[in-house]
Order: structure tokens, then C-alpha cells, then sequence
């Protein structure tokens, strides 16, 4: 089977695997090595002849043994990490096929398009699409801001990661057409981490145009963060680094300073994640969540929602496993008066469940309802939550956590990860199949398979993903109401900006 692929920097041979064909380690752009590293991402060079793209490359610079692909085994590291991989069905299509780009999470920090839970090949199977997953720059590489630091001999640009996220759809638009995808019906979507980059891209007008759906499963939009918070981190990582004259050193001592820097700011706000997106005023004029309340986002179909356990991954250890009220208060940055007040809609709080769930809320699912509710003025927008648990995960008293759902998005319950639904099999088959048509099906129309109502800022219609699925209006409506009565960020939107009634 031919499998030579003709894109604009040169050809490239992948693989064929059973009914999908593969292309991995495709360069997107330069490798931001050397004058390039802190820099906006550039062109891929071009290459003569056919390279082989049968197998992944580096992943972005992190922690070596944060990207394991096996057993004992591990993804190796490197700034020449801008690559991205392409699943598309065997069998030819007279017309081109939907095209679903994956952005994986990490919290910034860490993580692989090169994962194994998320080759893509179950969806690309049943969906009859073209799956894309991609790189991009994490850490103090990717997204800390030291634009103050830059000079006319060293020029530092900001926002890389979300830039490199834009040239990777931009490479799409250019390329996809080439392995039988859409470049007009272009679905993107991304888990923690990566749903904060699709919210966030929402908002970027480079990206405006570059895809025509979205999907944001538990977006964490408190790490887009304010350039003035950004700037104050960037200091802190030179102090450590040891001044901007070290910007040029090894790739790994860069990582290592960022992972101090974190370690640092840990200490007065607890699970802190210092790494994000930055509302610079260029490339990210504004807050999102403010952007597409203001229709000045992208003004596409939307599926957005979180899990119902999404705190029970991040509080089984240290000062979030049972914190006292100031660790509360300071990892919320948040008043006692406030937590008091949020308290009071979780039963048993301050006991370790409610506490699990109350941080699990702010993280993920308070600020998520700010950005349902306004884009849904502009644009169909569908929310879930996802409260399915397999038995691996109740044995573990992990519940419904964070990042479960893709389980089911990516098939993993029909394949190896099966053991993770050991007497429940029947079960996770029918939420796997639910979920994929759903993503699947929005991929290609806009709007998801199951009868699953359009999301309003009035009776806030919401699917509830489980054994057996439902519609709720307006779920969990008390915390709602405590996170938006708070004061705050971003947990509520601005009463001229509100699209329905608070109560």
C-alpha cells in the first residue's frame, strides 16, 4: 500500500496499521533551537527526497520520565520537538473526511502527542475521520513571559506554546487536504491543559478561521493568566536560572529552573501551576472568558464540560490532602471568609470528599461555566459532565476524576485498557460508544449524536454522561450560584456581560 504523502516541505512515508494509516513526526515548523528558541515559531525547512515518518520523535523538553510510551520506557526529550502526527482510514473517500486536531494536557509542564492513549485510531475507525494530535513548547520554554527581557541582540517573543498550537493549525489548513482531510471542517480539541488551549484559542485572533468547532473537555481557563502575574514568574525563573545571560543554556537546565520556579510559588499558593497562556495585549488581546462573552471570540460550535470527581486526582497528597483553611484560602487565593462562604454549598465540607469536590470546582468546572454560558450567546454551545466510573477507578476511590473521559473519547475500554472495566464491560462499551458518536458527529455537523440540548445562560441544559445518561437543567445549581456569588475570577461573568439570570 502506497503511503507516500506529498506536503509542502517534502514527502513523507508512514505506515499502514490494519484499517488506518499513520504519519508520525511530521515537522509543523523549525526546531526552536539555538537563535530560534525563544522566538515566535518559523517555517519547517524543506527536505529532498522521502522521509520516513513511521514512528514518533522527541517530546517537548520536561521531566525525562514524564512521557512514558511502555513499560520501563519513555519518550526521549528535546527542544526539537515541533512535529505532529496524522490517522487517517485506509480505505480511499471521494470526499474529503472531517479532521479532529488533538492537543493533549500536562498542565503545561509536561506531556506528548506520542502517548499511547492518544494515537487516534479508534476514533479514525468508527468516525470515518482524519485525526491530528501535535507538540508544542512546554514550561519555561513554552510559556513564560520574558518579553521585558528581550533586546535587540536577543529578541524573546511571548506566547510561544500558543503560537506553536496556531502553527500547527495553520500547517493543517495548508497540508491536510493532501491525506483526504477537510480543511474546512476542522474540530479542535484538547483535555485539561489542552482544553484550556482550546478556550483559549477561541479567543486568539491568529487562530480565527483555522478551525470550525471545538471542544473543551475539562478546560482549566485559570491558567491564562494576567501579564502582570506572568512577568513577576519570569523574574522569579531568571533570579534562578541565574540572569537573562543564561537564556542561551542547556535545553534541561532551562526545564530545571522552570521546575524550581514552580516548586518556589508552590510554597505560597499551594498546586499552583505557574505555566499558561498570557493575556499579553498582542497576540491574546484579552481575557478569554471575556472575549467570547463579547462575541469577539471565535463563533463556532462548542461542546465544553468537566468531570464530576475532577479534584480526587490532586488532593491524595501533601498540603492539598488535608489542608487546613489558610492552605485553602492560599490555594484558592481566596479570602477564609470566601472559602467559608463556598464551603457552605458543599455537604461535609470541611471533610476530605467535599473538600475533593470544592477544588475539583474551581479548578475546572466554576470557571467553565462562564465560558458556556458566554458563548452560547454567539454560538451553539453543548455542556456535559462526565460521571462515569469504571471499576478500576471506583476501586481506586478515584471516582469520575480528572481526564477519565478519555477513556472513552479515545476507545481505550475496547483495547488494552479493557482490565480498567473488569465487570463493568458492557458498560464502558456503551458510554465509549456514546461519547465517540457524540464527538464524532459534532465533528462533522456541529452538533453532537445523542438528544442533547443546546446550553443557555437561563436553564443551563446539561448532558450527564454516565451509565445511564440524562439531561439535567442547571446541575449542581447551589455550588453554581456560591462560585458566582464568591467574587472570584473568573467564576462568574460580568453583570453587563451575563446572558442569564443568576439564580
Amino acid at each position: 500500500m502506497n503511503t507516500v504523502v506529498e506536503t509542502e516541505s517534502g514527502a513523507v512515508r508512514g505506515v499502514a496499521r490494519g484499517a488506518v494509516l499513520a504519519w508520525r513526526g511530521i515537522p509543523f515548523a523549525a526546531p526552536p533551537v539555538g537563535e530560534l528558541r525563544w522566538r515566535a515559531p518559523q517555517p519547517a525547512p524543506s527536505w529532498s527526497g522521502v522521509r520516513d515518518a513511521d514512528d514518533f520523535r522527541n517530546a517537548a523538553v520536561q521531566h525525562p520520565k514524564s512521557t512514558p510510551v511502555g513499560l520501563g520506557k519513555y519518550q526521549p526529550v528535546d527542544e526539537d520537538a515541533l512535529t505532529l502526527n496524522v490517522v487517517a482510514p485506509a480505505e480511499p473517500s471521494a470526499t474529503p473526511r472531517p479532521v479532529m486536531v488533538f492537543i493533549h494536557g500536562g498542565a503545561y509542564l509536561m506531556g506528548s502527542s506520542g502517548t499511547p492513549l492518544y494515537y487516534g485510531n479508534s476514533l479514525v475507525e468508527r468516525g470515518d475521520v482524519v485525526f491530528v494530535s501535535i507538540n508544542y513548547r512546554l514550561g519555561a520554554l513554552g510559556y513564560l513571559d520574558l518579553t521585558e527581557f528581550s533586546t535587540e541582540r536577543r529578541p524573546i517573543d511571548g506566547n510561544l506554546g500558543l503560537r506553536d498550537q496556531v502553527a500547527a493549525l495553520e500547517w493543517v489548513q495548508r497540508n491536510i487536504a493532501a491525506f483526504g482531510g477537510d480543511p474546512d471542517n476542522v474540530t479542535v480539541f484538547g483535555e485539561s491543559a489542552g482544553g484550556n488551549a482550546v478556550t483559549t484559542l477561541l479567543a486568539t485572533p491568529a487562530a480565527h478561521g483555522l478551525f470550525h468547532r471545538a471542544i473543551a473537555e475539562s478546560s482549566a481557563p485559570g491558567l491564562t493568566t494576567d501579564l502582570q502575574t506572568a512577568r513577576s514568574r519570569g523574574r522569579l525563573f531568571l533570579e534562578l536560572l541565574g540572569g537573562a545571560a543564561q537564556l542561551g543554556t542547556d535545553a534541561m537546565l532551562v526545564s530545571r529552573a522552570g521546575h524550581h520556579t514552580m516548586r518556589r510559588l508552590e510554597k505560597e499558593q499551594p498546586g499552583v501551576v505557574p505555566y499558561g497562556p498570557v493575556v499579553d495585549g498582542d497576540f491574546l488581546p484579552e481575557d478569554p472568558t471575556l472575549a467570547i462573552a463579547a462575541g469577539r471570540g471565535a463563533r463556532v460550535p462548542l461542546i465544553i464540560g468537566t468531570n464530576r470527581d475532577e479534584g480526587t486526582m490532586f488532593t491524595r497528597s501533601g498540603q492539598l490532602a488535608e489542608p487546613s483553611v489558610d492552605v485553602m484560602a492560599r490555594t484558592l487565593n481566596a479570602a477564609p471568609d470566601q472559602i467559608a462562604a463556598i464551603g457552605m454549598a458543599y455537604p461535609g465540607f470541611p471533610g476530605k470528599a467535599a473538600w475533593q469536590r470544592l477544588f475539583g470546582d474551581h479548578e475546572f468546572w466554576a470557571p467553565s461555566v462562564p465560558i458556556a454560558e458566554g458563548h452560547s450567546a454567539h454560538a451553539p454551545t453543548f455542556m456535559y459532565r462526565y460521571d462515569y466510573v469504571p471499576t478500576a477507578l471506583r476501586a481506586a476511590g478515584l471516582g469520575a476524576s480528572h481526564a477519565s473521559e478519555l477513556l472513552a473519547v479515545f476507545g481505550v475500554f475496547a483495547g488494552k485498557g479493557r482490565v480498567l472495566a473488569l465487570g463493568d464491560r458492557r458498560t464502558a462499551a456503551r458510554v465509549t460508544t456514546e461519547v465517540q458518536r457524540d464527538w464524532i458527529a459534532f465533528a462533522r455537523t456541529g452538533r453532537p449524536f445523542s438528544d442533547w440540548p443546546q446550553y443557555d445562560g437561563a436553564a443551563r441544559r446539561t448532558r450527564i454522561i454516565a451509565a445511564q445518561s440524562r439531561v439535567e437543567d442547571d446541575p449542581d445549581a447551589t455550588q453554581r450560584r456560591a462560585w458566582a456569588a464568591s467574587g472570584l475570577p473568573g467564576t462568574a461573568l460580568p453583570v453587563g456581560d451575563r446572558t442569564g439570570p443568576l439564580a
